[in-house]
C-alpha cells in the first residue's frame, strides 16, 4: 500500500484540493474587503462612496447606480444624473438618511453632494469603523483556516494521508493564513492613510 502510486496521487490531489480551496475563499475574502472599503468616505470625492445608498423606487430599494449617472466633476463634488427625473427627491432623501454626513441639493434636473472636508473627529471614527471591518475579515480567514485544518486532519483519520503530509499541509494553510491577514492589513493601511490625509 505504502508505495502506491495511486494512493499517493489522491493524497496529494486531496490535499491540494483542501489547500485551493481555501486559497480561494481567502481571496474573495480579500476582495470582499476591498469592495467594502471602496464605500468608507475619505477627503476626497468617490462615486463608490454612494455603493451602500440604496433609494426607494416604487417601493423597492434600488441601488443608485441603476437609476442615474454618478459623476465626479471636481475633487469635491459628485453629481447625479438620474434617468427619470421623478427620482429627484426620492434620490435626495435616500442620501441624506444614509450614514454618509451627506446633504445634497438639486436644481430640478441634477443632484449634486458636496464632499466636505471631513473633521478630525469624523475621521477618527471612520477609521474606527475601518478597523471593525478589516477584523471581520481577518475573522473570516481564520475561519478559513480551521475549516480547511479539519478537513486535513480528516484526510489523516480516513488514512488518506500521512501524519507528514498533514504537518506538511497544515504548514502551508497556515502560511496562506498569514498571507492573508497580510494583505487585510495591507489594503487597511492603505486606505486609513486616505482618511486621515488632509487635502
Amino acid at each position: 500500500m505504502k508505495n502506491d502510486p495511486t494512493a499517493t496521487a489522491n493524497a496529494f490531489n486531496s490535499v491540494k484540493a483542501v489547500e485551493s480551496n481555501a486559497k480561494t475563499r481567502m481571496d474573495k475574502v480579500l476582495s470582499g474587503l476591498q469592495h467594502e472599503m471602496a464605500g468608507i468616505r475619505t477627503g476626497r470625492a468617490s462615486i463608490a462612496v454612494l455603493d451602500g445608498v440604496r433609494v426607494d423606487y416604487y417601493g423597492t430599494p434600488t441601488p443608485l447606480n441603476q437609476l442615474a449617472t454618478l459623476h465626479v466633476p471636481e475633487p469635491a463634488m459628485i453629481t447625479i444624473q438620474p434617468w427619470d427625473s421623478s427620482q429627484i427627491a426620492p434620490i435626495e432623501k435616500a442620501i441624506r438618511n444614509s450614514d454618509l454626513g451627506l446633504n445634497p441639493s438639486n436644481d430640478g434636473k441634477l443632484v449634486r453632494v458636496p464632499i466636505p472636508p471631513l473633521t478630525e473627529e469624523r475621521r477618527k471614527e471612520i477609521v474606527k469603523r475601518l478597523h471593525h471591518i478589516v477584523e471581520d475579515h481577518r475573522v473570516a480567514v481564520r475561519n478559513i483556516r480551521r475549516d480547511a485544518n479539519e478537513q486535513v486532519k480528516k484526510l489523516v483519520k480516513d488514512k488518506v494521508i500521512s501524519e507528514d503530509d498533514e504537518k506538511k499541509a497544515l504548514d502551508e494553510i497556515q502560511k496562506m493564513t498569514d498571507a492573508g491577514v497580510k494583505q487585510l492589513d495591507a489594503a487597511a493601511k492603505t486606505k486609513e492613510k486616505e482618511i486621515l490625509e488632509i487635502k
